[in-house]
């Protein structure tokens, strides 16, 4: 895979989250974010029967095996790239990690966690294809008093 490296003005760190294939869709009561919009919308059962027609597999969670799995991928990624992760919390239905990764965007770094969570997974659950939603939460961290609030944040 290769990687596209140049200077994103330097954040700290990125809090990263995603979330599980099916397990918060558009239309939510939760609450989501438009796809390319940046808009946050409130709950709408129109759109979200329409996002659970569109599911081509049921949704996935994360058993504790699973959790373990992809917090133990997400160390070793994090570790032969030489990025700082400064917390990783894998929760049944999402992931959230705070990392280090200069020299890479957010879209890059969810990006290849998620890719190699996935190659894990698969071994556990071969018959499916889908495990994470498109996408993810990116939120750059500028300063210090943010990283420690992230990392408190994730933990």
């Amino acid at each position: 895979m290769m990687t596209r490296e140049f200077n994103v003005g330097k954040p700290l760190a990125y809090l990263i989250t995603w979330t599980c294939y099916g397990t918060w869709m558009p239309g939510d009561q939760r609450g989501w974010w438009r796809k390319g919009s940046g808009e946050r919308r409130g709950g709408d059962s129109m759109i979200l029967t329409m996002a659970r027609d569109d599911m081509r597999e049921s949704p996935f969670t994360l058993t504790e095996q699973d959790r373990t799995l992809v917090h133990d991928t997400i160390v070793r990624h994090c570790q032969i790239r030489g990025w700082i992760l400064h917390a990783a919390n894998v929760r049944s239905n999402h992931v959230h990690v705070v990392v280090a990764a200069s020299g890479h965007l957010p879209e890059t770094v969810d990006g290849q966690l998620k890719a190699w969570c996935t190659r894990g997974l698969k071994k556990h659950h071969s018959e499916r294809s889908r495990f994470w939603t498109e996408g993810a939460s990116r939120r750059w961290i500028n300063h210090e008093n943010d990283v420690e609030s992230a990392i408190v944040y994730v933990n």
